[in-house]
């Protein structure tokens, strides 16, 4: 018998609800790469099935942009993306989501997808690049990076007004980026009305759920709600995928002639793609440490062990990466935070979940007309909205309790205004922990901390995107 099974307790024991998923989280003792089976290391729950239906819906949208935008630029067809993002699905969900975190390392979150990768997939394809050539870098740069520990340590750097604005900005922006997408396909309907009603339904739900303590229920309740009220006010809807597997063989992915009809990538195309690979890889550390934070502040003090390990996350989605790639899969791997966020919230541990989400994945990419529905409007928007993006907004905000935590707050949210994400959190990092914000975190760090790592990750950040073109007034170099 197992410390789990020893620990565990049934649910009837206990006063509330909330507090038997608490006591669970604080047994549950995963144990990386090695085997662990339900019942014996964890159980099922209900609310394993909400971010389970959120990181399906997150990932079919989020692989559906990804491999679209690269479509867009070899000129590939409808077919093409319909065809590669069920193939996605099948390797995501069968070769790493339910074997490796569901049963080989509960501790490392679900690889996903890197959407603030999406909008430089044009200026990749510009330059000249190999979407094989960029995924095997990205799994060879995030395999050393994780190896060397940088994922944790970077994350330990990152102080607690930092965290915050991180948060809050991911949150901000997130939310106006869904307004913003809802509100033109209602007025692309002519019914702008439409997008009015759905979100002050969801608002009142969101508000009534929050109320009763019953956050994890948003994102199915949520959605209905928006499915209910655009056919009630005369959105057109239809299903038009239809059942199938797609092609499984990465010589017709990988062909001249088939599939990407690019043949395999030479010396050139690695060239190409190099800068890309190490910022795919700079940006890793801000979003892992993201849905790290929210597991912090919605877990239990003492679920020390539910928590994602960084640096395994890492190891599996460097290699995910690689893997997809080699296959002829299109995406771009991160964590996958349209489970992990809904999870936390949920209060549940990964493995579960995992298994849940997998099998969502695979079931909808064989039955195909599921993905129709997850991609309409009203269910994608909404259910991103109160299963991701406001919780995050939420959080940032809960984590600022003093002076020097909105400052450190503050400015990285100025930088990453003003550039990106990424830019804000390591400026704010290397003022944060060299004591210009706060002089007592700065004379707490050894000098390696204080002033070498934060530096040189600013740098390299820095310099990656200047050769991009991402800093303003800095023409891109490639």
């Amino acid at each position: 018998m197992t410390e789990y099974q020893k620990a565990h307790r049934a649910a009837s024991e206990f006063e509330t609800r909330e507090k038997y998923l608490e006591h669970e989280l604080e047994i549950t003792q995963p144990r990386p790469w090695r085997l662990n089976l339900p019942g014996r290391d964890y159980r099922f729950e209900p609310e394993d099935i909400v971010p389970a239906i959120s990181g399906t819906i997150g990932k079919i949208v989020m692989v559906t942009a990804v491999v679209s935008t690269f479509a867009a630029g070899f000129g590939l067809s409808k077919e093409f993306i319909a065809e590669n993002v069920r193939y996605e699905l099948l390797i995501a969900a069968i070769l790493f989501v339910i074997p490796i975190s569901g049963f080989i390392n509960p501790r490392a979150n679900l690889p996903g997808v890197h959407g603030p990768m999406i909008p430089l997939i044009g200026l990749i394809i510009m330059a000249g690049g190999h979407p094989l050539a960029l995924g095997i870098l990205v799994g060879v740069f995030g395999l050393i990076l994780a190896f060397f520990k940088g994922g944790s340590r970077l994350a330990s750097l990152t102080g607690t007004g930092v965290r915050a604005g991180l948060l809050i900005i991911l949150g901000v922006v997130g939310l106006l980026a869904q307004l913003d997408a809802l509100r033109k396909w209602a007025v692309g309907l002519e019914r702008e009305l439409i997008f009015l009603v759905i979100v002050a339904a969801t608002i009142l739900l969101y508000a009534y759920l929050a109320r009763i303590g019953k956050r994890w229920l948003a994102i199915p309740l949520a959605s209905l709600v928006a499915v209910l009220a655009a056919l009630g006010m005369g959105a057109p809807f239809k299903f038009v995928s239809t059942p199938g597997i797609p092609n499984l063989n990465p010589f017709y992915w990988w062909g001249s002639e088939t599939g990407w009809m690019l043949g395999l990538p030479t010396l050139e195309h690695f060239i190409a793609v190099l800068p890309f690979a190490i910022l795919a890889i700079a940006m890793w550390p801000p979003d892992f440490l993201s849905h790290r934070i929210f597991q912090e502040i919605n877990y239990p003090k003492r679920a020390t062990r539910s928590l994602m390990d960084i640096d395994d996350t890492m190891i599996v989605c460097s290699i995910r990466q690689a893997v997809g790639s080699l296959l002829g899969g299109g995406n771009l791997t991160s964590s996958w935070g349209t489970y992990m966020i809904p999870a936390a919230i949920a209060r549940r541990p990964i493995a579960a979940g995992a298994i849940l989400t997998g099998v969502g994945c695979a079931t909808v990419a064989i039955l195909g007309f599921p993905m129709d529905l997850a991609k309409w409007e009203p269910v994608l928007r909404v259910a991103l909205m109160v299963g991701v993006f406001l919780p995050l907004l939420e959080a940032g905000m809960a984590m600022i309790r003093t002076t020097k935590d909105a400052e450190g707050a503050g400015i990285c949210i100025f930088g990453a205004v003003l550039v990106n994400p990424v830019f804000g959190w390591a400026l704010a990092m290397v003022l944060d922990n060299s004591g210009l914000i706060d002089p007592e975190r700065g004379r707490s760090l050894p000098t390696i901390d204080r002033y070498i790592i934060p530096i040189i990750t600013f740098l390299v950040a820095i310099g990656v995107m200047a050769l991009v073109g991402l800093i303003p007034g800095i023409p891109a170099v490639l």
